[in-house]
């Protein structure tokens, strides 16, 4: 299968799902400025693969990765902060940990994938 647009990639696929939860977990939220931090920690995962993607080369697209990979580690971090602070229940954090960890995995693949071959080539 030719992987001709960003939207096709899995990883950018659940990035998505991803930030609907975030959005959906933190809606009601009071503190404001964790709120938005965490939000767009998440669009910044989704939107990094996105761009990355649509870059000239491999190379730029591995950058954009590393960056999207960053961000996918803060948002593991806020999401530990958050259960910590009585913000989510244990059965979000879990959940929205278990989907941060497979993003996590898939972006590392994808990036040892442009070690070896043009991705959208697959």
């Amino acid at each position: 299968m030719r992987v001709s647009k960003f939207e096709d990639l899995l990883v950018w696929q659940k990035s998505i799902e991803l930030v609907l939860m975030v959005y959906r977990l933190y809606s009601n939220n009071q503190d404001f400025g964790f709120k938005n931090q965490i939000q767009r920690a998440s669009v910044s995962i989704v939107n990094n693969i996105a761009e990355g993607f649509d870059r000239s080369s491999d190379k730029e697209f591995k950058r954009f990765l590393f960056i999207s990979l960053g961000s996918t580690s803060e948002v593991r971090s806020m999401n530990y902060l958050a259960y910590k602070l009585s913000y989510i229940s244990n059965k979000d954090y879990e959940e929205c940990n278990k989907k941060l960890l497979e993003i996590s995995k898939m972006i590392n693949g994808l990036s040892r994938t442009l070690n070896r071959k043009d991705v959208k080539s697959l």
